[in-house]
């Protein structure tokens, strides 16, 4: 249909053009997208087997939806890219407040436009994407805010009766008519506010200070909320929860390579970092692995959640270090490296709420703890466990790395190090050759010295080796020479 030639009520009608409920058009465009197997919701990683089914039979089912789940799991992105199942255009009488269909007309203003200009009524075509309305539930939002009031103004300068229907001032919920409408952590909104929602949700009809209209509203309701806001802040009435008909569980990643896909497709990196920074694959692993730590961390607060954003901000950190590197040693190019983790302690800090143990350790110091419990499992996975005790004859590939560190002291690895320097450094320690050898069979040669700064920092989390910080990068030392002489 050409939408650009139909600009009148006649012309609509001409057409052949029947008019739909929002539902009905999510549900309509999704069966298509099954039928023709194409995506259904892009750029929604890693619920293609739990939360995109639920949805997808929500929406088959015509029920006005509440997504449940902890912070940074997708849940507004969800809703958002649910306007992609509306029609591309849908027609709307011109000038009207609530976006009124010229072939149903609820408003006085367009049944009074339609009844005065008959087929000649002016039509506009709305887009999809300006058929999404959100609004964050706070506990300052009034009825008037969403359902709508009395306008006085308006009341004046027409010289109207405020008996008369054209003196109110419509709210949010009313100018979405026809839309998607999603209200952000639902539970955070008054009781008696949530109570004006029920008639919407159940019968579609509204009531505005006295006035008793039956404005068949046509919405597709999306909630958002955090199940810990049952307990902290407020709850959503149980009689609301009965009028939506379908309640989703979101979670958070279950695996690395989900964690991973996530976070490169929502990272913002600078055009230098894109272009001349390397990151090791197992760099990237220990960034998702950090989150997975924290979320089952005993000093952070897991039912606060741990945000997918703090993997997206500890790569965005982690690039940075590694630039500002690049930028002061002249090189050309460079690859992330572990002291380079050093730097996303403030990516951390700001996206976990601590227990009253983690707030003794302090924000810095639980951002420390989890690198290195974030190292030791990625250790495991990709060498094997250190032992903790062993024959005092017998001696592996790692006790050779620490014997080497016991008739060489003061090694160090300087921060702004440049590649030459930093290669050559690493390269000395020879045992370090010897482990990638017996464990590591296929790894790209440009991420070799990340792999052998790696081992370092796991000796060290197991106390085979000392790890310092100091300003200007990080030493390692036998651990029981270093105990004797500090």
């Amino acid at each position: 249909m050409d939408h650009k030639a139909i600009q009148t009520l006649g012309d609509l009608v001409k057409s052949g053009y029947t008019s739909k409920s929002v539902k009905q058009e999510l549900r309509d465009n999704l069966v298509e997208k099954l039928a023709n197997d194409l995506p259904l919701f892009e750029g929604i990683i890693g619920y293609d087997d739990t939360v995109i089914p639920e949805l997808t039979n929500a929406i088959l089912s015509k029920h006005n939806i509440n997504l449940l789940g902890l912070r940074g799991q997708a849940k507004t992105r969800i809703a958002r890219s649910m306007v992609n199942l509306l029609d591309e255009y849908i027609p709307v009488v011109e000038g009207s407040e609530i976006n009124d269909d010229p072939l149903n007309p609820l408003s006085r203003f367009a049944k009074d436009l339609v009844s005065e200009k008959g087929d000649n009524t002016p039509v506009r075509w709305l887009h999809r994407t300006n058929r999404f309305f959100e609004k964050l539930a706070t506990p300052d939002v009034t009825v008037a805010d969403l359902i709508g009031d009395v306008d006085p103004i308006k009341a004046a300068s027409l010289k109207l009766s405020y008996a008369n229907e054209e003196v109110i001032h419509f709210g949010m919920i009313p100018r979405a008519n026809r839309c998607i409408f999603v209200i952000n952590e639902l539970p955070d909104l008054q009781a008696r506010i949530q109570v004006s929602l029920f008639n919407i949700l159940q019968e579609g009809d509204i009531q505005i200070r006295g006035f008793q209209m039956r404005l068949m509203l046509d919405l597709e309701f999306v909630f958002t909320a955090n199940p810990e806001d049952y307990t902290n802040r407020g709850s959503i009435v149980t009689p609301l929860k009965d009028r939506i008909g379908s309640q989703i569980m979101t979670h958070y990643p279950q695996d690395i390579e989900t964690a991973q896909a996530i976070t490169d497709q929502e990272v913002k990196l600078s055009e230098t970092a894109n272009k001349k920074i390397l990151v090791p694959s197992l760099a990237k692993q220990l960034v998702e692995q950090i989150g997975f730590e924290a979320r089952k961390s005993e000093l952070i607060d897991s039912k606060s959640g741990v945000s997918a954003r703090m993997s997206i901000t500890i790569y965005e950190n982690l690039l940075s270090t590694a630039e500002q590197r690049l930028i002061r040693s002249k090189d050309k190019e460079t690859t992330v490296r572990m002291s380079d983790f050093l730097g996303i302690t403030a990516a951390i800090t700001g996206k976990v709420e601590l227990v009253y143990e983690g707030e003794q350790e302090g924000a810095a110091g639980v951002a420390s703890i989890l690198l290195g419990d974030a190292v030791n499992a990625l250790f495991g996975d990709n060498f094997r466990e250190i032992k903790k005790l062993q024959k005092p004859d017998e001696i592996d590939e790692f006790d050779k790395v620490v014997n080497w560190f016991m008739n060489n002291s003061g090694f160090e690895l300087p921060n702004g190090a440049s590649n030459d320097k930093y290669s050559s450094l690493l390269n000395s320690v020879g045992p370090l050759g010897d482990v990638l050898e017996a464990y590591i069979l296929e790894t790209a040669p440009e991420d070799e010295l990340f792999y052998k700064e790696f081992v370092l920092w796991a000796l060290a989390e197991n106390e085979k080796l000392s790890k310092k910080s100091y300003s200007k990068g990080v030493s390692f030392a036998d651990s029981i020479l270093d105990s004797l002489y500090s």
